[in-house]
């Protein structure tokens, strides 16, 4: 006889299995009783859990960001105006994580393309504090006369899309990173490249 699980870990496994199958058939294409099935549970489960699909939405950021844990660390660095340090942490937790389980970067993908409220939900809860901390520290940094008098913003927007880009040809794209390129090199090139564009 299968041991019983308790309601966390039965959330968890319904939230686990809700990604896999919305990171690899969209959420158009992921039924209910689909995720029930991998699950291990019966749809009425699902819905004791989660009485809405927003509250799955919300359960899956909250496994499977740590958004809040990157900006915490950068936070440490920017404390001390230690530029590269900032832009590190925010960098290299962004690659390692999606690099460790691309499923979240999958499943934003589908979210975004389809239309779906998780995308909307991701950007608000999480995507708009890291882009206001990085801007936020670019605009500190411009006042003491370290950086460029650029926008704020749209630099921070910037060096996000660095690593975004290249999370997308490496773990959507299928293109392999060459041997022996670590991802501290990446990050670490990416960097240099932006803070020698942004420094005065």
């Amino acid at each position: 006889m299968a041991e019983r699980l308790t309601g966390e870990e039965r959330r968890r496994v319904i939230v686990e299995s809700a990604v896999a199958l919305f990171s690899q058939k969209g959420f158009r294409g992921t039924t209910t009783k689909e995720i029930a099935e991998a699950a291990g549970c019966s749809e009425a489960t699902i819905f004791k859990h989660f009485a809405t699909k927003n509250e799955l939405y919300s359960a899956i950021l909250e496994t499977k960001s740590r958004i809040d844990e990157t900006v915490a660390k950068a936070a440490h660095a920017a404390v001390r105006k230690d530029d590269a340090g900032v832009f590190r942490a925010v960098g290299l937790e962004s690659l390692t994580r999606t690099e460790q389980d691309p499923s979240l970067l999958r499943l934003l993908l589908f979210s975004a393309l389809e239309g779906h409220d998780l995308s909307h939900l991701f950007f608000e809860s999480k995507v708009r504090g890291l882009h206001e901390f990085l801007s936020g520290y670019i605009k500190e940094r411009i006042a003491d006369g370290a950086f460029q008098p650029v926008d704020p913003l749209l630099a921070a927007r910037g060096f996000v899309g660095m690593v975004a880009h290249y999370l997308l040809i490496h773990e959507i794209f299928g293109v392999k990173r060459p041997a022996g390129l670590l991802p501290e090199h990446v990050i670490d090139t990416f960097v240099t490249l932006f803070l020698q564009g942004i420094r005065r």
